[in-house]
């Protein structure tokens, strides 16, 4: 699959790389975008990199470029505001459209998304800013200790906490719910953290080798381990049974089509008796730590060939 780029569509147009911006995910952005700009000057094409943030906002609406790559992490880059700014430029962009990336990014929506397509998600409840902390407890109370929350928009795990008594949770929801708002409160599945990539759009996407993540000193894939050199093993293909395998593959295309994302995607599950989704992300990772290019290579894919992947998908 790797090799050939046309890349005549391309040529001679003024792209800009889309990073930073407010978000928890900031740096890792900026990490993502440099690797990206060096993999499209291998693949013969030039980009800049552009911190989405104060007067650059200005600029891009007077002058707008050709095209946009983003590699912005969390919100706003990946919720859909990026992509809808982008829209009333009339500037196309990489990567999923606005409806795919609000949904993706909002961890209750996508829960409720999977329900009605049939796709098993860990038991949950949303616990709004100005929500009773009850509510929780009484759910943890039903559904059994540890529980596990997580900030409704935010990735890289940021705010996600294992608890593992009434204690942990009223103190760990209380500090959630002031520094994020809404929080989601969610049975703790045992089993092997895996992730499958997805590259492509529509009919022609396909779903990449699976990663099982073992974390080293970590209680889970949590901010540190997957920023941090040596805390993460990777295991490819994830040792699991082959009709886990196969389904995990299955619902993380799936997902992929039904929400019509574009260039690539990253569905994370649990595999324990059964698949278990948990979020999906419209704007993976793209840092030399990251779980898609590690899955791309074991299938025979360069990192330019996920990057032209992501980039074709702006005329898509």
């Amino acid at each position: 699959m790797g090799g050939f780029h046309d890349i005549s569509d391309f040529l001679g147009k003024r792209i800009v790389i889309l990073a930073g911006g407010e978000s928890s995910e900031r740096e890792i952005s900026f990490k993502s975008a440099e690797n990206v700009q060096r993999a499209l000057r291998n693949l013969g094409i030039e980009a800049e990199i552009l911190d989405f943030i104060g007067e650059n906002i200005k600029k891009l609406s007077q002058d707008p470029p050709d095209l946009a790559f983003i590699m912005m992490h969390g919100k706003p880059g990946e919720d859909g505001t990026v992509q809808g700014f982008l829209e009333t430029l009339k500037v196309p962009y990489t990567g999923s459209g606005v409806l795919a990336s609000a949904v993706g990014m909002d961890k209750y929506i996508f829960k409720l998304v999977c329900r009605g397509l049939g796709i098993r998600v860990p038991e949950f409840i949303l616990i709004r800013k100005n929500g009773d902390i009850k509510e929780a407890l009484n759910f943890a109370t039903r559904v059994g200790y540890p529980v596990i929350i997580k900030p409704r928009s935010e990735g890289s795990s940021v705010g996600t906490k294992i608890c593992k008594n009434p204690e942990e949770l009223e103190e760990a929801l209380r500090e959630n719910l002031e520094k994020f708002g809404d929080t989601l409160v969610e049975k703790y599945i045992k089993g092997k953290e895996i992730t499958v990539g997805i590259l492509g759009t529509g009919e022609k996407a396909f779903a990449l080798p699976i990663l099982e993540l073992r974390v080293k000193n970590r209680e889970f894939y949590d901010f540190v381990a997957k920023y941090t050199k040596g805390e993460t093993e990777f295991v490819i293909p994830a040792e699991i049974p082959e009709e886990l395998y196969k389904k995990a593959q299955d619902i993380a295309l799936r997902l992929h089509r039904e929400l019509d994302c574009k260039g690539f995607s990253r569905v994370d599950f649990i595999a324990s008796d059964d698949i278990y989704t948990l979020e999906i992300n419209t704007i993976p990772g793209m840092t030399e730590l990251s779980d898609l290019p590690a899955e791309a290579r074991h299938m025979g894919l360069s990192y330019e060939d996920v990057v032209y992947f992501v980039l074709k998908s702006a005329y898509e």
